[in-house]
């Protein structure tokens, strides 16, 4: 067998190479997209706007249909908040401390100059101890210093929605209820 002569095979070599380079580049040349690549006409564009802008109005309508109800439930919470305050109030003082409520201005007022307006949306009845109400209108729980209340019921109502805050006499002890709510 006849050996190769070093300058065959690197003539072999380069003629391979530049074959291959060759075949390379006209592969590439094929497959080069031949037509631009499609958008979305304007037609799409346009449902698509449209489908956004139709679930944008649901969500709206139906958040602001909640915002009464978590108005009404953010009032009955501050109620109860504040009548816990004026129990915790009274019991670190010792003495007896109260909470009013108007129900035709819906203003509140505790302890320590703590005051609140209630929404105008809101209807408000309040059940307390005739002895503990200070003029017509205004309802008020007293809490003394063991702990102990007057008691009562106030109602925050918006349409056929109502949270109650319930004041027990014995204990003092403040509940935030939604009649009518399975538990």
């Amino acid at each position: 067998m006849k050996a190769l002569q070093p300058a065959t095979s690197v003539a072999w070599l380069e003629t391979g190479l530049a074959a291959s380079i060759t075949y390379r580049a006209h592969m590439r040349r094929q497959t080069k997209p031949t037509s631009i690549a499609r958008g979305f006409s304007l037609l799409e564009i346009v449902v698509v706007v449209g489908m956004i802008a139709l679930l944008m109005s649901f969500a709206a309508y139906t958040l602001t249909k909640q915002l009464p109800g978590q108005q009404l439930r953010s009032s009955a919470k501050t109620i109860a908040a504040q009548l816990r305050f004026t129990k915790t109030h009274a019991m670190v003082t010792g003495e007896a401390q109260s909470f009013k409520i108007n129900a035709k201005t819906r203003e509140w007022s505790g302890p320590k100059n703590h005051s609140g307006v209630l929404p105008k949306s809101l209807e408000i009845i309040a059940t307390t101890a005739r002895i503990e109400q200070p003029e017509e209108d205004v309802a008020a729980i007293k809490f003394f210093p063991d702990g102990a209340a007057t008691g009562g019921r106030i109602v925050l109502q918006h349409d056929t929605a109502k949270w109650q805050v319930d004041v027990k006499w014995l204990t003092g002890e403040v509940t935030v209820t939604q009649p009518g709510a399975i538990p």
